[in-house]
């Protein structure tokens, strides 16, 4: 069985997991841990993701973390893949897994059947041309046109994925396939766990968090990673706090603006996380807010995973 815990970012999906882990360590379940955050799939990119050092995972084995170059570019078949993978690898060894993160495409490629069509070179190049020549709201026109419930889900901003809604629409004739489908089918047996918080308490706690990405040295770190390419990196320079840290690197940006604009991107996409997971059916909601002891929140937890592995 697969165990999955998702939830928008600052609701401490990580610290659960390695609480739970011991506890699960505790019953005699060995626990290791799958990435599904798709920006921590990056080797360099710590401080901005809020990535876990290796001493901080208690000696939990973690799988899809420090993968990718920042010059690679981040897929979710390829993810799909991989953390099938994993996760099947864990079992072998007679482990639980535990998908942990906020990207919603990227769980959902995992824990639903998601199948993607593939990709013709030919015809990305004249989309992606599209995309320089017109830029993305051209293209969001396009496949609004042709796939309201895609472009809507998109939005009108993120030309990468509109490129591949078009290609995928022009290759099968059909609908974006790769969203959520309208009766989800599972992979395979799981038990999800979801982490909510109260509105105005995860804004703050999302905005402080972007200033102490700051202080904890986020653009020495992106300073580092220049050398590396990420100014070339089709994700990576699109990263929140990543995209606004080279702006304030190149001079486009002041330190104070790019803090604001990565805490209005912050919580923006913490808002679209809510709506992504509230569709998954079957989760436990546990609130993260100041009022729930955290040790009450493992136990109901832990308890609710240990029932289910036994069932």
């Amino acid at each position: 069985m697969l165990v999955v815990i998702v939830g928008p970012t600052g609701t401490g999906k990580s610290e659960l997991s390695l609480d739970v882990a011991e506890r699960l360590a505790e019953r005699g379940r060995a626990v290791e841990v799958i990435n599904a955050d798709a920006m921590q799939l990056y080797r360099g990119m710590d401080v901005g993701t809020a990535k876990l050092p290796i001493e901080a995972r208690r000696g939990i084995p973690h799988h899809l973390l420090d993968v990718l170059d920042v010059t690679d570019e981040a897929t979710v078949a390829r993810y799909q893949e991989d953390a099938r993978a994993a996760i099947a690898e864990v079992l072998a060894r007679g482990a639980v897994p535990i998908l942990v993160g906020g990207s919603g495409l990227y769980v959902s490629s995992v824990i639903y059947d998601f199948r993607f069509p593939g990709t013709d070179p030919e015809l990305r190049a004249r989309l992606e041309a599209d995309l320089v020549e017109h830029g993305p709201g051209a293209l969001h026109a396009r496949l609004t046109a042709i796939d309201p419930q895609a472009a809507e889900r998109i939005g009108a901003s993120n030309g990468r994925r509109l490129v591949r809604a078009l290609e995928v629409v022009e290759i099968t004739g059909k609908p974006h396939a790769a969203s959520l489908p309208e009766q989800p089918v599972p992979w395979m047996p799981e038990v999800a766990i979801g982490l909510t918080a109260p509105r105005e308490e995860l804004t703050a706690r999302l905005d402080a968090r972007v200033e102490a990405m700051w202080a904890d040295g986020l653009v020495d770190e992106v300073e580092s990673l220049v050398p590396m390419g990420i100014e070339h990196g089709i994700t990576a320079s699109r990263a929140i706090g990543y995209a606004q840290a080279l702006g304030q690197l190149q001079g486009t940006l002041s330190e104070p603006e790019a803090i604001e604009i990565t805490q209005q991107l912050t919580r923006r996409y913490a808002r679209r996380q809510v709506s992504w997971f509230k569709r998954y059916p079957g989760t436990r909601w546990f609130e993260t807010g100041a009022g729930v002891p955290a040790g009450e929140r493992v136990d109901g937890v832990s308890a609710l995973i240990h029932g289910a592995l036994s069932a």
